[in-house]
């Protein structure tokens, strides 16, 4: 079996996530926007924006600044990319819309009490469904607050959710590609009739459980590099690799798929074939980079793999009391390299035009010295150019960088 050592299963990582080699010089445009999203097979979309939208960000770690309203038009206006549920709610790739049918015919599934009162409230406001696709095909696109709530009984949580009954019944619509959303009014979706939101022409391709599967894992396991089972069943088309283990078997006798023992690490890792000799090579000379990376990246999607190749624990405080958190509000892992190396705090005051940090943690066993320092400053003002800030406020920075 291929033994590896960890650096270079990191390595081969964070090219497959385009983060390798220096930042490109020149000005991204449509198609360096659409090769990284084909690279990563999804960008997460969460409402946070202290600093920037999450999708834009991941964009921008790999891309540098670039023009937001290039990718709004990929998705919005030539349907390329559109708004679906990928391991999150995400912009995915119209490309993929066979893969994401498997999604939009069988959900919810399972026998859980949960995915059942689903199917039951479904089923119950068949006339409630009517209602908003005949709003939408007549006056779509539309904001939630055009529709009228006409449930037969309302949808009952202990979360947010509770009695949200317009918005959760066009989630459920979203997931079973019945609607989608055409376009945003600031962090508001507009929502019409799903196919008003796809390519004009549309994959029409129906696959079985097993072509899902084996489609989405090749996929899945040429964005992560390296991965076990489970990171490829928590990636991309989270939790939708019906036949995984089987899957992963034939690719192995078919020679498409290599088991890999990365040094120091436990479980039974896979590469794709074509990615061996690189993954053999990258144990020498290699070139990194240092970068920003947003709280929802695809690298740090998964948390658990995240601390198993990168020792990194990686942990969301956003819906955490201020006076409970450790490392801040929105904070974005430092990468440098093939490291993750400490954490920025970090929120963009429009009014003064500054990018504030609260805090910036270094990580202990992180690199000290001006070089490192050097190179984070450099990302944090290229962040506040391209958000339209002039200045810095450093807060709170670590005597071994000197920022």
């Amino acid at each position: 079996m291929l033994r590896v050592p960890i650096t270079a299963a990191r390595r081969l990582a964070l090219q497959a996530q385009r983060l390798h080699g220096p930042a490109p010089r020149a000005r991204p445009g449509r198609d360096d926007i659409l090769e990284t999203a084909r690279a990563l097979r999804c960008l997460q979309i969460d409402p946070t924006s202290a600093v920037a939208r999450s999708h834009l960000l991941v964009v921008f770690s790999r891309l540098g600044p670039f023009d937001d309203t290039i990718l709004e038009k990929l998705v919005y206006e030539d349907r390329t990319l559109f708004e679906y549920w990928a391991h999150e709610a995400s912009l995915v790739l119209a490309e993929d819309l066979p893969l994401h049918r498997y999604e939009m015919r069988t959900w919810p599934r399972g026998d859980g009490v949960v995915r059942r009162r689903m199917r039951q409230w479904w089923d119950m406001n068949e006339e409630f469904r009517a209602y908003i696709l005949a709003r939408l095909r007549a006056d779509g696109p539309l904001p939630l607050r055009a529709l009228e709530d006409r449930s037969v009984a309302p949808w009952l949580s202990t979360g947010w959710t509770d009695q949200r009954n317009v918005s959760r019944m066009l989630d459920f619509m979203w997931v079973r590609g019945h609607v989608g959303i055409r376009g945003r009014d600031g962090n508001q979706r507009l929502w019409d009739l799903m196919e008003r939101c796809l390519p004009p022409d549309p994959p029409a391709e129906e696959l079985d459980p097993s072509e899902v599967t084996r489609r989405g894992a090749l996929l899945a396991l040429k964005a992560l590099g390296v991965a076990r089972r489970p990171h490829i069943n928590a990636h991309f088309t989270r939790g939708r690799y019906p036949t995984l283990a089987h899957t992963l078997e034939d690719l192995h006798r078919e020679s498409a798929i290599e088991q890999v023992r990365i040094e120091g690490l436990k479980g039974e890792w896979w590469v794709r074939a074509e990615d061996v000799e690189t993954l053999q090579s990258l144990n020498g000379d290699w070139r990194g980079r240092t970068a920003l990376l947003s709280p929802f990246d695809n690298l740090l999607c998964d948390r658990t793999r995240t601390e198993e190749l990168f020792g990194f624990s990686h942990r969301l405080e956003i819906y955490t009391p201020q006076a409970k958190r450790r490392w801040g509000y929105f904070v974005l892992p430092i990468l440098h390299r093939d490291r993750l190396i400490g954490r920025a705090d970090l929120r963009i005051d429009r009014r003064s035009q500054r990018l504030v940090a609260p805090a910036i943690h270094r990580e202990d066993g992180a690199p000290k010295g001006k070089a490192i320092a050097k190179a984070i400053r450099r990302e944090l003002e290229r962040l506040a150019t391209w958000q339209g800030a002039r200045d810095l406020e450093l807060q709170a920075v670590p005597a071994a960088w000197p920022l």
